[in-house]
């Protein structure tokens, strides 16, 4: 196979990766939190949170997620939020907590919402305010 975009790739960028590096995306998490401690993260609408940051508010996510009761290992988890900071820790803290994560676009109809939570079998849903309408509509159809 010609692997031609490995001429875009710029110096210093490997070629190819040694897949058993890692055992998880949390794995990924935390070694970058280990080398890029008080680096940004991430950033959103002028506010910024470092990999410790990020870190801290993952565990505080994936730790509520297990208090709450009937939510086991494996679950699934729904998140419907758009492009905001909330997302990765909302997506990190769910998956560091053992859950099974299920993307869920903030655009669906509440026929569409209704549809992917009982295709999914997701147990929780996390949303934006923005979307408490949507949701409300759909729940009696999940």
């Amino acid at each position: 196979m010609d692997r031609f975009w490995l001429k875009s790739y710029q110096q210093g960028v490997p070629h190819d990766i040694d897949i058993d590096t890692y055992g998880s995306i949390i794995d990924i998490l935390d070694n970058s939190h280990e080398k890029f401690n008080q680096h940004i993260a991430f950033s959103n609408f002028g506010t910024r949170i470092t990999f410790a940051e990020l870190t801290q508010l993952t565990k505080a996510f994936g730790a509520y997620l297990q208090s709450l009761p009937d939510l086991n290992p494996g679950d699934r988890v729904a998140i419907m939020l758009p492009n905001i900071l909330q997302y990765p820790i909302a997506l990190f803290g769910a998956l560091r907590a053992g859950y099974t994560i299920v993307n869920v676009d903030p655009m669906y109809t509440p026929r569409e919402l209704s549809y992917q939570l009982n295709d999914s079998g997701a147990k929780v849903l996390l949303f934006l305010e923005n979307f408490a309408d949507t949701v409300e509509k759909s729940l009696p159809d999940t």
